[in-house]
């Protein structure tokens, strides 16, 4: 399955549009926002994709929590507020969850149910193995730290591989190395 992984919009409705567009010009088949979404309308940018979504809340969406719950009945969009669960076949999941509970975050790494702990909240792309635990942060769409650019991620979970994509510059891959 190809996922694309996308974290820290913050209601910056035209650089999700754009982090969308990336997503869908390589044909992923769902897509997880890993939380701060801040803002209502940008659930309408989630939902007209057309592909299955999975949505987190983040610490900056606590204000939206039952406008995000009631909007996204019925849409596309499956949203939890702590971790959403994305079923890969095989009885396994991808996990999501903001990142700023870190004794969650730890706990979901720790535990080595899943085989992929995705988050947001850092700002900062990761990949790393813990375990039999592959843990993902795919940069954030706004205010990215590292690398300095707005990045989304696509996992392909059949391959077990990982790119990341500047959306400024979609047509190019982006290297991340831990900071």
């Amino acid at each position: 399955m190809r996922i694309g992984l996308v974290s820290d919009s913050h209601g910056k409705r035209r650089k999700l549009r754009a982090a969308l567009d990336v997503l869908a010009a390589r044909g992923v088949e769902a897509v997880v926002h890993c939380g701060d979404i801040c803002g209502t309308r940008s659930l309408h940018i989630l939902a007209s994709t057309g592909i299955p979504t999975w949505l987190v809340a983040g610490n900056m969406d606590r204000d939206l929590l039952h406008q995000l719950e009631t909007m996204t009945r019925d849409t596309s969009i499956t949203f939890w507020y702590s971790t959403v669960e994305v079923p890969l076949g095989n009885d396994r999941y991808l996990v999501a969850t903001h990142g700023d509970n870190e004794d969650l975050l730890d706990e979901l790494i720790r535990g080595q149910r899943f085989p992929y702990v995705c988050h947001g909240h850092t700002h900062r792309a990761r990949d790393l193995r813990i375990g039999d635990v592959r843990v993902i942060c795919p940069g954030a769409i706004t205010g990215p730290r590292h690398p300095a650019v707005a990045t989304v991620a696509i996992l392909d979970t059949e391959a077990d591989s990982l790119v990341y994509y500047d959306i400024a510059q979609p047509d190019r891959s982006v290297q991340i190395a831990e900071a």
